[in-house]
């Protein structure tokens, strides 16, 4: 009716029109183009950075990923996946969902973590259970149990597919690795009974080391004698260096030994450099180095190169028993071979050295690591600090202690306190003082017996006003002296006198005496 009435009016409005002008008829489309100027067309350029205005540019999944990932914020980091979500024709993945999940699961938001976990529910993309594997070593870091078989079961509605042998195994090993037995035992019956597992090696491999682990070594060839007689799960080379492992670490040696005969000649399995490492580190620890050494004989005579870590660990046993000079053949070895030594090595060493009163040829070694431009550590660093104060070099200890920060070299407590404790023992207080100084100002404190040793010392030897002075300092970091240090103090200032002194300690004590101890 609405367009039959607006026909009708139109109609009626053209004819009355018409009857009442005398004009020809002059159409409204000609008179426009007669008397208006058509408008500049504007640039193409110009047309196209408009475009460009109106249109955002469009997030691929790879540039999501990639945005997600550097964001430090996880709410920001949440927002951009909800924002990309917005855009006509883009839908989350896999790899998107896992980016933000892995976000939210480091920075422990955990509610967040659930309700994207509901929201894939909803999804109809394909999930991969990696994604779940991930969320699972999270939970098991932070001492979530109960989230680690969460996620587990997850697997099967979101992914839409049973879980893997590896998701299986991932599971029980974070919970044996967390010692949760009880969960993992249950865990392991519903999977036989829900899932029709039937356990694979690395399932196995997995109670094998549960059981060395905690030195039940006869639960742990039950277990391999029951891999034995399945037909799926054979013991392979990784069961065999945990036994062996197990044994080493019990005192076993010759057992050890035993079994890898019987991997190499009857299961015909060959070892690698991990498993000989097993056994080098085994009999250095237990005090058989000249075997240890005979073993890496016989690894080389079958084809099988050391590495640095083989290498390490027969230094480190002729370390233990003082025999430098050969530790230091087994280091030149190491370089005529080809291999570099990193840090651990020439820390091995040093230590080594240190400990034979080498202290010349350890800082040799120090100059060498910096030409060959591996980094020293703290350890390296703390290795001949300690070496040096033995020696009685305390001058050289100390200008390692005020140089090397400034080298950009990282000292921490542990390294001034090695300095400071060797001092006092040697009643070298005056530097003991100048240390104490300089520790207070970079922020390491002593030990808190350490402390009152240096203050008493200080005491006895005369050094009163530098007892008093360091008392002071110490007091400022919350620092309270053993009722004999204080008495002794106060006594020493009254006795010269120096009553002013001893009230200003008094107050300063009073003052701190509601604080906590500061020192460990």
């Amino acid at each position: 009716m609405n367009s039959v009435g607006v026909s009708f009016r139109e109609q009626r409005y053209f004819s009355s029109l018409t009857s009442s002008s005398l004009l020809p008829w002059i159409s409204p489309l000609q008179f426009q183009k007669a008397n208006l100027q058509k408008p500049d067309t504007p640039p193409e350029m110009s047309h196209t950075f408009m475009e460009s205005q109106r249109k955002p540019k469009f997030i691929s999944h790879e540039t999501a990923i990639n945005l997600i990932k550097r964001e430090r914020d996880p709410q920001w980091a949440l927002d951009i996946f909800n924002k990309v979500a917005k855009q006509k024709g883009f839908s989350h993945n896999s790899a998107t969902y896992g980016t933000i999940l892995y976000k939210l699961a480091q920075a422990k938001k955990f509610q967040a973590v659930d309700s994207i976990l509901r929201q894939m529910t909803f999804e109809t993309c394909k999930f991969h259970e990696g994604i779940f594997l991930n969320l699972m070593k999270h939970f098991s870091k932070f001492s979530l149990h109960d989230r680690v078989l969460e996620m587990f079961h997850a697997i099967q509605p979101i992914v839409r597919e049973k879980p893997s042998l590896k998701a299986i195994s991932t599971c029980l090993n974070l919970l044996i690795e967390s010692n949760q037995v009880d969960l993992a035992r249950d865990f392991l019956l519903k999977s036989k009974k829900s899932l029709r597992l039937r356990p694979n090696t690395c399932i196995f491999n997995i109670l094998v080391k549960h059981h060395c682990k905690n030195g039940d070594l006869e639960s742990a060839f039950e277990v391999v004698k029951e891999m034995k007689n399945s037909r799926v799960s054979y013991p392979n080379l990784i069961t065999y260096s945990t036994l062996m492992g197990g044994l080493c670490e019990s005192g076993r040696l010759k057992e050890a030994i035993e079994l890898f005969e019987e991997m190499v000649a009857k299961d015909q399995i060959l070892p690698d450099v991990l498993t000989y490492n097993i056994l080098i580190n085994g009999f250095c620890r237990n005090g058989k180095v000249d075997r240890a050494r005979k073993i890496m004989e016989f690894m080389k005579n079958n084809g099988c190169s050391p590495n640095l870590f083989n290498y390490c660990a027969l230094m480190n046993g002729f370390c233990k028993e003082g025999r430098w000079q050969e530790a230091r053949e087994v280091f030149f070895e190491m370089k005529s071979v080809g291999l570099k030594p990193d840090t651990i090595g020439y820390t091995t060493l040093i230590n080594c050295l240190c400990r034979a009163a080498r202290i010349d040829e350890a800082l040799e070694l120090l100059r060498e690591m910096k030409e060959k431009e591996c980094q020293a550590d703290v350890v390296t660093l703390n290795v001949l600090l300690g070496g040096l104060c033995r020696e009685g070099r305390f001058h050289d200890a100390s200008q390692m202690l005020e140089k090397l920060p400034y080298e950009g070299v990282y000292l921490n407590k542990a390294s001034y306190r090695i300095v400071l404790n060797s001092l006092c023992q040697k009643d070298e207080m005056e530097k003991a003082t100048k240390l104490l100084g300089v520790m207070l100002d970079r922020g390491f404190l002593p030990h808190y017996a350490t402390s009152n040793e240096m203050l008493l010392r200080l005491c006895k030897a005369g050094m009163v006003d530098d007892a008093v002075t360091a008392l002071f300092g110490l007091v400022e970091t919350g620092f309270k002296p053993e009722p004999q240090c204080w008495e002794l103090l106060t006594e020493l200032n009254c006795r010269e006198r120096k009553l002013l002194s001893a009230f200003e300690l008094l107050d300063e004590l009073l003052i701190k005496e509601s604080g906590p101890r500061s020192f460990s």
